[in-house]
């Protein structure tokens, strides 16, 4: 039994809770600082009446609603709020996972009433940080985060044996996990409108994780004497996004974002400790669409022109060469722990110059020593 914890418009919310003057108004949080070049990043659930939704670019958002209120994204503020919440439920005691920055799964079969412990994590919650989360109950992972947003904001659901055919007949199919895009479109194309269609099509699809070991998903270290309950609290990913004001050409400054990002995405990798094997690129423009491509490497790492190195060799499969780019994003994924020290000489000191350039960041502010090519960014 799953209990999935999904944060209402996360980013939106937070911005409101900070700043009451923003409290139950059309709001938008941009990707970037420029309100009318920019892309929106979240919603609130006032602006999302209207029909304003994440990735709409924001001049449409504003021709839709005047009246919205704009503030940039600022993800240390959402990182450190979904950091308090991880906090928060562990407090609970049960199998813990991140489904996201603002999603969390508990394993609550051994918990005699999971309604009433839903309840109290709402309102912890709410009571914490003046935000509301909607709440989903079910036998798996793919039903729990279906339930949590069927009654969304501030909602409590719960599909079980007898109301699980009328949920799913009533759900239409692009509500559900992994059925957006292309794969939603391909199923309705089948004919299949509804959650319940695609269950008389393809059952097994709802029984997903429902019988598999619950430590494949929530596990410990596996250290003597550490609570089974707890989780490896690792994420799954960590990754920086950047939508430019302009389309841009130039390779070479295509490439100096590519180096900026990473080298964002390679700080935050090695402020958690943690290295990484796989390295996805996204880009996207008017000639290529949306492009992603990743690469999986037995050397694990957290040095961000290794990654960079990386993201470029990803970025030579695409054709056609030089194309117009609008938003590119870095992803570091197959992550672990950094428990192996360097052995060769250059290795050794290129971890030394690494720490000395954190040292110095830390001291005097991000990017204080930066890449050269990424002055083509400023």
């Amino acid at each position: 039994m799953i209990l999935h914890v999904d944060m209402d418009a996360f980013f939106a919310s937070i911005e409101q809770a900070i700043n009451p003057r923003l409290k139950d108004k059309p709001l938008i949080v941009g990707s970037r600082g420029n309100k009318m070049r920019t892309v929106v990043c979240a919603a609130s659930y006032g602006a999302k009446r209207m029909g304003i939704h994440s990735g709409m670019p924001s001049r449409e958002a504003f021709r839709i609603c005047p009246e919205l209120e704009f503030v940039p994204a600022d993800q240390s503020k959402y990182i450190w709020t979904s950091e308090q919440i991880f906090e928060l439920l562990k407090g609970y005691d049960l199998p813990l996972k991140y489904a996201s920055i603002d999603e969390f799964q508990l394993e609550v079969s051994g918990c005699p009433d999971p309604l009433n412990l839903a309840k109290n994590i709402k309102a912890q919650i709410y009571a914490n940080f003046n935000i509301t989360a909607s709440v989903g109950i079910a036998k798996n992972w793919i039903l729990a985060k279906l339930a949590s947003k069927l009654n969304k904001p501030d909602g409590l659901t719960v599909i079980g044996a007898g109301n699980f055919e009328q949920v799913l007949r009533q759900t239409p199919l692009d509500k559900l996990c992994g059925m957006g895009g292309k794969t939603g479109a391909n199923f309705m194309a089948s004919g299949m409108k509804t959650c319940w269609d695609l269950y008389l099509n393809l059952p097994g699809f709802f029984e997903i994780s429902e019988n598999a070991n619950i430590g494949e998903s929530y596990h410990n270290s596996g250290k003597p004497g550490e609570n089974p309950g707890k989780s490896d609290e690792l994420p799954k990913s960590v990754s920086h996004s950047y939508t430019l004001p302009q389309v841009k050409i130039n390779p070479q400054v295509i490439r100096a974002w590519i180096r900026l990002l990473s080298e964002m995405v390679a700080t935050r990798l090695r402020q958690q400790d943690l290295v990484s094997q796989t390295v996805h690129l996204w880009l996207n423009g008017p000639q290529i669409g949306g492009f992603g491509a990743q690469k999986t490497y037995q050397w694990a790492t957290s040095d961000g022109q290794e990654i960079y190195q990386r993201a470029v060799k990803i970025m030579a499969k695409l054709a056609p060469k030089s194309p117009g780019i609008r938003a590119i994003g870095v992803t570091c994924s197959s992550l672990s722990k950094a428990i192996y020290q360097p052995l060769l000489s250059e290795d050794v000191r290129r971890e030394g110059l690494i720490k000395a350039l954190d040292r110095i960041n830390n001291r005097f502010g991000e990017g204080a020593i930066h890449p050269a090519i990424t002055i083509l960014t400023r």
